[in-house]
């Protein structure tokens, strides 16, 4: 794996060129589809990243990969260009930076929401409207349901978090009453 710095800068670059000819958000769509398909077929993306294999034997399946796609000819050079500098085996990296990066462009703030139960549609809609408010950004959420929570919600957006949920009520109850603060 490399690391995140040299993942950020593929990122980057690729998104520099999507700024130009104004496809950004159509090459984050191909590379996503690409990553998809990696998770899907973990032999092919073994055999891809595996330097046992010859370099010329890596291209050529991946270009029967390609010919089959849909994705542009800059998401394709780029693929091909992370195969030949052996970066493949960053793509879910690659993929996450370029994600961020043109969230930053589009004001998305991307939210992960843990509920104790599923929500309605309307609590979700009006949590989504508070949380267009609090970060003044289109908020994308992934809601996830886990019971231990016992009640409320706890939201992630960023470096944030913002825990509603009883059981952390709970545990702050639990941690005054140790220290004595019956109040």
């Amino acid at each position: 794996m490399i690391g995140s710095k040299i993942s950020r800068r593929y990122a980057k670059a690729l998104l520099s060129i999507g700024q130009e000819d104004g496809r950004y958000q159509e090459y984050g769509q191909n590379l996503n589809e690409f990553e998809k398909f990696c998770s899907a077929n973990p032999e092919f993306f073994q055999i891809l990243c595996n330097r046992l294999f010859p370099l010329e034997n890596r291209k050529k399946i991946l270009e029967v990969v390609l010919e089959k796609s849909s994705f542009f000819e800059v998401v394709k050079n780029f693929l091909r260009l992370l195969v030949d500098k052996n970066r493949l085996a960053a793509i879910g990296e690659i993929n996450v930076y370029y994600t961020r990066l043109t969230d930053e462009l589009s004001n998305i703030a991307r939210a992960g929401v843990i509920t104790a139960k599923p929500l309605k549609k309307e609590a979700l809609g009006k949590l989504e409207n508070a949380l267009r408010n609090l970060t003044s950004q289109e908020v994308k959420m992934a809601v996830e349901v886990d019971a231990s929570l016992i009640g409320g919600l706890v939201v992630k957006i960023g470096d944030t978090v913002l825990d509603g949920s009883v059981r952390a009520q709970l545990r702050a109850l639990k941690e005054s009453l140790k220290r004595g603060e019956y109040n």
